[in-house]
């Protein structure tokens, strides 16, 4: 039998990772939102914090298709995109580029204003106690704004993804399982993956040190 020929993975395995991640984790905190189970959602609010931070330094040091500079582009390959000229990454097209930049933007923001967060009950942020009455109320609104910003997003991409899959015949969803699919395949080979759990480690002990350093809220006794 001849030997099936082994494509080039146009997202490598930190990349998909990445990204069922974060959707797990957007429900998973809606979820824990709606139920009112605050050690559920702040657990998740770290977890996005270093995913999408190892994101972003991958986006330097990760695969040729995972890099900002392959997929992010001036208005002018804009529109050249949007007059029907094609990407010139295999990977995101230039409009994708830009919503994968405005979501991860988003998802810290997010998950940054609620570490300052508190429902003046049963929960209160790791960082609520540093900042001021007014600084924290501001915190609580961005929460609340990015949220919806970010449900819009996700409707978009949703909403992208559905007609390149289905209208236009594109198989995004597939090569985002397997790291690769007909006529979506990579130019150059995937970087060690092991590259990315470093990074992640590394982050997320930093978090860990800086939320270890933060002052603890003073305790009243009565």
């Amino acid at each position: 039998m001849p030997m099936r020929q082994q494509r080039t993975p146009v997202w490598d395995l930190p990349t998909r990772i990445f990204h069922w991640s974060i959707v797990a984790c957007v429900l998973l905190s809606w979820w824990s939102a709606e139920t009112d189970n605050y050690t559920v959602h702040e657990w998740t609010g770290y977890t996005v914090i270093v995913l999408v931070a190892t994101r972003i330094v991958w986006g330097f040091l990760g695969s040729r298709h995972s890099r900002f500079a392959d997929f992010l582009v001036g208005p002018r390959r804009i529109l050249a995109y949007l007059r029907g000229c094609g990407a010139a990454s295999a990977g995101h097209n230039p409009l994708g580029g830009w919503s994968v930049v405005a979501m991860l933007v988003l998802l810290l923001i997010q998950a940054v204003s609620g570490l300052f967060n508190s429902d003046d009950v049963l929960f209160s942020g790791p960082l609520h106690h540093m900042a001021e009455t007014g600084f924290r109320d501001t915190m609580g609104v961005v929460h609340d704004v990015v949220f919806n910003l970010l449900l819009a997003v996700i409707a978009l991409h949703v909403s992208a993804v559905f007609y390149h899959q289905l209208r236009l015949r594109e198989k995004l969803v597939q090569a985002m399982v397997r790291g690769s699919a007909p006529e979506r395949e990579g130019r150059a080979q995937p970087a060690p993956a092991w590259r990315a759990l470093a990074i992640a480690v590394l982050l997320a002990l930093a978090l860990w040190w800086g939320l270890e350093q933060a002052p603890q809220p003073q305790q009243t006794w009565w």
